[in-house]
């Protein structure tokens, strides 16, 4: 896995530890799923506009707090970005409407 997913991965499991009132982390946790799943929205929505806008270095920038976000969930539910990747490894070399097909199986 990419390092910097590594690192960001294990600084997001330390946040579980830490004081809502002194990590921005830490606050996501605490307010729980609901709280994170909305900012998961509006990173998506901010990042879609800043492609539609063609801001190359806005997407680059927005995509991060989307990526943030979504390692933040899974940190949430206990998973880590590992999971993730094993899962697009799994996928590798199948075409798309293979996987997709193997899904509704």
């Amino acid at each position: 896995m990419n390092n910097t997913l590594s690192q960001l991965a294990d600084v997001l499991e330390q946040r579980k530890q830490q004081s809502a009132d002194t990590s921005y982390v830490a606050s996501l946790y605490t307010k729980g799923l609901d709280t994170i799943l909305k900012k998961m929205g509006e990173e998506a929505a901010e990042t879609i506009i800043a492609a539609k806008n063609g801001d190359k270095e806005q997407l680059v920038y927005e995509m991060a707090d989307l990526w943030f976000h979504a390692m933040v969930l899974l940190a949430h539910q206990d998973l880590h970005p590992d999971d993730v990747l094993k899962e697009l490894e799994r996928r590798f070399g199948l075409s798309g409407l293979e996987e997709k097909a193997q899904r509704s199986k």
